[in-house]
């Protein structure tokens, strides 16, 4: 092994994380589930998803014929559902594909839905102890730092580069202490603030450090104005229930179910459209605060409507019946169980406020 991937391991071996919960073990369906949900997410919000989700899905198969909405259940509060969608379309491939037995090879891994190289490679090294290079948002910093590579890691030519130094650094062995100590090191030591230089085990030859650049280092992503969109929620409640619709599969919060939607309108307007889409000409209505929610690339700043239709009923959005899959398909949830339903986190964290102001005996408006 060379300079740095020896220094790596050794001190992976002696510093590393060695007691995460899918550790310690060869089995590719875990360590697969687990470097999914790490994708652009930390370790400590990871870990209770993680064990939730291996204990109702202890295996690919199982989780191949389990319900879209369980799986979405499950993950509701872990962000980018997009990786939920493709672990199950990949649980799902791999088992029609491979007959339930994950591929061998980082290139083929890499294929699958909701994988891709990096992903791929640290599945076959940790299951597989195929020898490869990762290249996750930790390990580019290790790497620009190490090297003072300039420019933003996610531009196309910077990539590149960061993947050549990482192919030209791969130790001949010790790959899974190698390929767990780059991990380790970029998420506690090399942090993106306040690196903890004086305990690097790469200090010796880091350029970043030895030139005082490490908070310049990697380039930050070029500053742009982040775009805000609106829109009004209907809390439509129909006695101690609330009307749910399904999401579309792309999408934000795609293949979850949320409160139905209106454009951001005059309140003349809304009343027009809620008479349109839902039939409803009367019904009690309170402004509940209005919230913000950021995404990667927008904030969402929601306007509420709690609509109280009492026992009159509503005309549900779409024909679906409830509970099915397609988008638009609609159903009645009781507030109880809000916090077991597949929600996106603003909308189950509005509906558990609303459910405890009416445990607590709040008012409602008259109807």
């Amino acid at each position: 092994m060379g300079w740095f991937s020896d220094r790596i391991v050794e001190w992976q071996r002696a510093h590393g994380r060695h007691d995460l919960p899918w550790q310690g073990t060869r089995d590719p369906y875990r360590i697969w589930v687990s470097e999914i949900m790490l994708q652009q997410t930390q370790v400590a919000a990871v870990i209770p998803y993680y064990l939730r989700f291996v204990a109702r899905f202890p295996d690919v198969r199982a989780l191949a014929v389990a319900a879209p909405d369980e799986v979405m259940r499950l993950w509701s509060g872990l962000g980018y559902y997009s990786r939920a969608r493709n672990l199950h379309a990949c649980a799902q491939q791999v088992v029609a594909d491979f007959g339930g037995q994950f591929p061998r090879s980082a290139d083929v891994l890499a294929d699958l839905p909701g994988i891709g190289r990096s992903t791929g490679a640290a599945i076959a090294a940790f299951a597989f102890g195929e020898r490869g290079a990762i290249l996750d948002g930790n390990v580019k910093r290790v790497l620009c730092r190490f090297e003072a590579v300039e420019g933003y890691p996610g531009a196309g030519p910077v990539e590149r580069r960061l993947w050549e130094i990482a192919a030209r650094e791969l130790p001949d062995g010790a790959i899974e202490a190698y390929t767990q100590g780059l991990m380790d090191l970029g998420a506690t030591l090399c942090s993106r603030s306040k690196p903890a230089c004086g305990q690097c085990p790469l200090r010796e030859r880091c350029v970043a450090s030895a030139e005082g650049r490490t908070a310049e280092l990697p380039t930050r992503k070029p500053r742009r104005v982040v775009p805000v969109r609106e829109t009004t929620m209907l809390v439509l409640r129909r006695g101690d229930e609330v009307c749910l619709e399904r999401r579309p599969p792309t999408g934000i919060w795609g293949g979850l179910w949320s409160l139905p939607e209106l454009p951001v309108a005059s309140p003349d307007t809304v009343a027009g459209m809620l008479e349109a889409r839902f039939g409803l000409a009367e019904y009690a209505r309170t402004e509940l605060p209005p919230f913000e929610h950021a995404f990667t690339h927008f904030r969402l700043r929601v306007r509420a409507l709690l609509l109280d239709v009492g026992a009159r009923g509503v005309a549900t959005p779409g024909a679906a019946q409830p509970g099915a899959a397609q988008p638009g398909a609609a159903l009645w949830l009781p507030l109880t169980e809000v916090d077991e339903a597949a929600l996106p986190r603003p909308v189950k964290s509005l509906l558990q406020r609303l459910r405890d102001l009416d445990g607590e005996g709040a008012s409602r408006p008259a109807g």
